[in-house]
């Protein structure tokens, strides 16, 4: 089928849980959607979180939140997948991610079948590992199926270096890159505020004695944050809903941010058959371009270190089924 050349103002979100509920919620308030259509493998539980939303619409602009079905994949302009299996008591890592595979590719095949012109958005984790899974298994474009990857972890970057420095987070511009998980990295090489290299700003700063020490903690605060909110609370879903309504934003309004994504690459970065977070260009396509910027040396380690991380895994998983 071909593509078309605009897109409809409704998103489907799959997983009712703490993090499409939260990410219900804050779309709701913007005024982006139209509809929003929430399912769930409970329906008893996605009508309940429907009908506490629609409690709020006098509240927030007009938006028909109602409780869907795989019938409205056929419309959507946006297919967010939240939903995934819990750990089960004894229940192997490996085990677990094939379950979770099975039911990706269940939710793929239906939105397949509907003729759905959507760009799917992956956001259940392991979440390069089920992006990689269901492009494959949906056979579209691949710009059509991408992960929410490390645009959260970009966002705790740029909080953390503007906390650090003292400087308003909307004028610092930094990425982590790579896998969504323990050997993410920070791409300083693209990191300024204001425009200025951040190698450039610490000087005029002045708040850090030795720079080059600060930066690793940074890098390392930033993997360990949702370790330590899920120890305080059990999960993160306020930060990551946002961070859903920024990318949706993007596709929807065909805006054309940059932002890093995870996405299959075919040659960018050298790398090939692996699904990690790089900086692209979102549009109404989903990923319309993947921005292939200049990294340090030890920063292309890091990055081939990421996708040998991942392709472990995808190896563990394929020989498995």
């Amino acid at each position: 089928m071909a593509e078309r050349s605009w897109i409809t103002r409704k998103v489907v979100i799959v997983g009712a849980g703490a993090v499409g509920s939260t990410f219900a919620y804050a779309l709701a308030q913007t005024g982006l959607a139209d509809e929003i259509a929430m399912i769930d493998i409970s329906r008893d539980f996605a009508e309940g979180q429907v009908l506490d939303l629609a409690h709020g619409r006098p509240f927030f602009p007009s938006v028909h939140i109602y409780t869907g079905d795989k019938r409205d994949y056929a419309d959507a302009g946006v297919v967010v997948m939240t939903a995934g299996a819990k750990q089960k008591p004894g229940e192997s890592r490996l085990n677990l991610l094939q379950r979770n595979v099975a039911i990706i590719e269940g939710v793929v095949d239906d939105i397949v079948a509907q003729s759905s012109p959507a760009v799917l958005v992956m956001v259940s984790n392991p979440v390069d590992i089920l992006t990689r899974a269901a492009w494959k298994r949906s056979g579209w474009r691949r710009g059509r199926v991408i992960g929410s990857g490390t645009v959260l972890d970009s966002s705790r970057l740029r909080y953390a270096i503007g906390s650090k420095c003292g400087v308003d987070v909307h004028n610092v511009h930094g990425y982590m890159l790579g896998e969504h998980g323990d050997s993410e990295f920070a791409a300083w090489s693209m990191t300024h505020i204001g425009g200025v290299p951040i190698a450039d700003f610490c000087p005029f700063c002045g708040k850090c004695e030795n720079w080059p020490e600060q930066r690793k903690q940074i890098e390392q605060s930033v993997r360990e944050s949702a370790y330590h909110i899920i120890d305080y609370k059990g999960a993160t879903w306020f930060a990551v809903g946002l961070a859903l309504v920024r990318i949706v934003d993007s596709i929807l309004r065909n805006r054309r941010s940059v932002m890093p994504v995870s996405v299959c690459l075919e040659g960018e970065y050298g790398l090939y058959d692996v699904a990690l977070s790089v900086p692209s260009i979102i549009s109404h396509k989903g990923v319309e371009r993947i921005v292939v910027g200049r990294l340090s040396d030890m920063e292309k380690l890091a990055m081939d270190n990421s996708a040998a991380v991942l392709r472990g895994v995808i190896g563990e998983l394929e020989s498995a089924r």
